[in-house]
This record gives structure tokens, C-alpha cells and sequence, in this order.
């Protein structure tokens, strides 16, 4: 371990996963190492028996619910979007060829009490219960403009500059109402609350550009897919990817200190009373956590069922988002479900999560409308942890802090993390601009 290295990237949680493969994909010697003896940090799977030493100390799962190995529950459940960043991000490192992916079967909104299906384009929205016909006639105008709205082709933008005009501004131009609004702004769009309609719109309609182009991609019933086996496969793989091109891994190491010289600057890191110098180190906020602040707090709830989600067409696997106006929330809540279709459960048995950024300190009260939509649960989890986000200076101390993993159950936004820390690492971007169209990164 008394070695020098380019980098030490400290946790197996996703982020730290992928930086460790894509650094040493760009030829920096890279050590990973984690005081866990698994891969994965707060984005692990469990197995049933794990699930309940977390939650439940020595008691022991009911044997009804099947074999402890079939089920691989992730702690920080997401869905990837077909044709987003993380996609991008697998096929640029050729991740894929590590995983199987499955299209998630449904992507569905809260409103007015009800769970309905996600209109994503000008056919669908016609065919919508969520509007009235005058409604469905505005919302298709909008999702056309939408659709052929190209950012270098000036006739297409109708007389508006989108990086100025807001997307209440845009919204307002349709006529569109405030539920429709609510589900563009959440469930297509992915906004977590209702910021975005005093920002421009640009970023509004590529959002909303993303989530059509993702659906036309496996013609399914969502924009998502999943791995089989759940997310615990990817930071493996990234693993591996790391691995591959000299990384090196240490797992079970204990008490994994950052030492730092005089002047504040990282000089390595030291275990088990062996120092590894490096020139920056990569981790999670566990690590360094006076280099941390706390931004907020994640309630959640895990269940396991022996059914879909009541209302989404049988889906096996599905998003449901209650956007925060429809609750009289200050964020939107979250539910993910995924089944034995998935290899995450044993034939016949649910996984779902609802999830939200905690208002209160009881996670049972303030789930209550996402867990209503679940219908019976065979057993349930409550559980909330802390999210934290880096206020040290890079540039100053050469530590690069993860940000905490958010309440959706979507993963766009843990992308733009690690591309942003990417490029404050390496000091350049990272060139996305893969052919989709060649990658088999899914199976039908």
C-alpha cells in the first residue's frame, strides 16, 4: 500500500464507482478503497436476511417470503433514463458489456387523488383522463412545439429565445392549466419542485425532449430501464472497468483517514498503519465529513408485496411521482417498484420505495399518501438518512466530495454529479457524444 498514486477514491457507492473507472480509463493510477466488505456504500443491495439485520437486529425473515438470495434490494433505488447521461456514460466505457438492462414497464403521475399514466407526446395527451378536451387540445399544441423545437434552427423556436423566456412564460403562450403544468414540470420534465418555472425554459423542453426520445427508444411503457439484478451490478462494474485498466481495489479496510500537510493539501490517505500518498482524493461524504455540510433529509419506506402497484396496469416494474402542489408538499414524493421481472425478488413478490425529502422527523405520517397507492404490504421499513453536499475548495485542498443521494428514484441528477466532480478533477469534459443507435445496452 506504501505506493504513490495518481488518485484515492474513498467508497464503492455508484458515484465513487464510476469516477474510479472513468480516471483510470484516462490512465491515472487509481487506488479505490472502502471500510465496508462489500461494493456499493449507501447504493448497496441486500439480500432479505441483510434487510432485516439492518432494520430489524436478530430477528429473522418469514419464511413465506421465499429464498433470502433471490431478492437484491437496493438501498437508493433508480431508474436510468434510456437515452440519458448514465446510458452515455455506460456505452462511452463500455460498461455494458458487464450488464443486462430491462425497459421499465410504466411511468405514471399522482393528480387529484389518482394515478394515471404519463401522456409523453401529442397522441398520447389527446387520449389522456388527466385533461378535459379543451385541455388535451393546448397540451398537443404544446407537445409539438416541443417536439420539433431544435435549438439551431431559429424558425422552429415560434419568436421566443428559451434561455430567456421562463417556463411559466412558455406554459403560458399554450394556455395550459396548473395540472397540466404539474404533470409536464414533474413527471416528464423531473423538476423535484417548482423552481423551474421562474428558470428558463430551455432546460424545461430538453427535459422534456429527453423523456420522449427514452421512450421511442424500446417503444415500452417508460423512458427507464433497470438492470437485471438490480443497481448493486453497477458499481461492480465500474469495478471491474477500473480494474481492467490497472485500478487497484481494497476492500475491509478500517478507519481510512485522509492525511493532509501543513498547508491543508491532501498528502494520501492512511490504513491500518500504512499511508498511500496521492496527489487528490475521490469519496464520499462519509469520509471527510468536516468538509460537509447537511442540506436535508430523505424519508423513505421499503416494502415487499405480493402484487403490483394498484392502478398501473399490472406493471412489474414502474414509477409512480406525486408532484409536491398535488400533496401540499415542498417536494415531490417518489414511488419505484420492481418485481421478480427484474430478478430483484423471488417469482410473485414486489419490491416498492416511497421517498421523499423529509419535511418532518416521521417518515410513517409523511409517506402516508405514497404508501396509501401501495395497496397491502407483506412487510414495511421506515428509514431516513441525511443528505450532505461538499463546501471545501477543490482547488485548494484537492478533495473532491460526492454529494448525498437525492429522494428520486430517477438517476439523472447523480449524473450531472459525477460529470461536474469529472470535470473538476481532470479539468476537462467528458465527450458523451456516443452513437446510441449502435449500442445493444438493453435487451428487449
Amino acid at each position: 500500500m506504501d505506493e504513490e498514486y495518481d488518485v484515492i477514491v474513498l467508497g464503492t457507492g455508484l458515484k465513487e464507482c464510476i469516477l474510479s473507472g472513468l480516471l483510470s480509463v484516462d490512465g491515472l493510477k487509481v487506488l479505490h478503497m472502502d471500510r465496508n466488505d462489500y461494493y456499493g456504500g449507501e447504493s448497496t443491495s441486500l439480500n432479505l436476511i441483510q434487510l432485516w439485520k439492518r432494520f430489524r437486529g436478530d430477528d429473522k425473515p418469514p419464511p413465506h417470503l421465499g429464498s433470502s438470495k433471490d431478492y437484491n434490494i437496493d438501498m437508493n433505488p433508480k431508474f436510468i433514463m434510456a437515452n440519458g447521461m448514465l446510458v452515455r456514460v455506460l456505452i462511452h466505457t463500455d460498461v455494458t458489456k458487464y450488464l443486462y438492462f430491462k425497459a421499465v414497464d410504466g411511468s405514471f403521475v399522482f393528480n387529484k387523488g389518482k394515478v394515471h399514466k404519463v401522456p409523453s407526446n401529442d397522441m398520447e395527451a389527446l387520449k389522456s383522463p388527466l385533461m378535459g378536451i379543451f385541455e388535451k387540445r393546448r397540451a398537443r399544441k404544446f407537445f409539438i412545439y416541443v417536439q420539433d423545437y431544435n435549438e439551431s434552427d431559429p424558425k422552429t423556436h415560434d419568436g421566443m429565445d428559451l434561455t430567456r423566456v421562463t417556463t411559466k412564460e412558455l406554459i403560458a403562450k399554450f394556455g395550459l392549466d396548473d395540472n397540466t403544468v404539474d404533470f409536464i414540470g414533474h413527471a416528464l420534465a423531473l423538476h423535484r419542485d417548482d423552481r423551474y418555472l421562474n428558470e428558463p425554459a430551455l432546460d424545461t423542453v430538453k427535459r422534456m425532449k429527453l423523456y420522449a426520445e427514452s421512450l421511442a427508444r424500446f417503444q415500452g411503457g417508460s423512458p427507464y430501464i433497470y438492470p437485471l439484478y438490480g443497481l448493486g451490478e453497477l458499481p461492480q462494474a465500474f469495478a471491474r472497468l477500473s480494474a481492467v485498466y490497472g485500478g487497484t481495489y481494497m476492500l475491509n479496510k478500517p478507519e481510512c483517514k485522509v492525511e493532509f500537510d501543513g498547508e491543508g493539501k491532501v498528502l494520501g490517505v492512511s490504513s491500518e498503519g500504512e499511508t498511500a500518498k496521492c496527489k487528490k482524493v475521490v469519496c464520499d461524504p462519509s469520509y471527510l465529513p468536516n468538509k460537509v455540510r447537511k442540506v436535508g433529509k430523505v424519508a423513505r419506506a421499503i416494502a415487499i408485496m405480493s402484487h403490483p402497484i394498484p392502478n398501473t396496469n399490472d406493471s412489474h416494474s414502474v414509477q409512480v411521482i406525486l408532484p409536491q402542489k398535488q400533496l401540499g408538499r415542498k417536494s415531490d414524493m417518489y414511488l419505484f417498484c420492481c418485481s421478480y421481472s427484474h430478478n430483484v425478488a423471488p417469482k410473485g413478490k414486489f419490491i416498492a420505495f416511497v421517498s421523499t425529502e423529509a419535511e418532518t422527523d416521521q417518515p410513517a405520517i409523511e409517506l402516508k399518501p405514497g404508501i396509501d397507492l401501495l395497496g397491502p404490504v407483506d412487510e414495511i421499513f421506515f428509514d431516513m438518512y441525511d443528505r450532505f453536499e461538499p463546501v471545501n475548495e477543490p482547488t485548494l485542498d484537492n478533495c473532491f466530495v460526492s454529494t448525498s443521494y437525492d429522494a428520486t428514484t430517477h438517476f439523472e441528477s447523480t449524473v450531472l454529479d459525477v460529470l461536474n466532480m469529472y470535470t473538476l478533477i481532470t479539468g476537462k469534459v467528458l465527450d458523451l457524444s456516443v452513437d446510441l443507435s449502435a449500442a445493444g445496452a438493453a435487451e428487449e
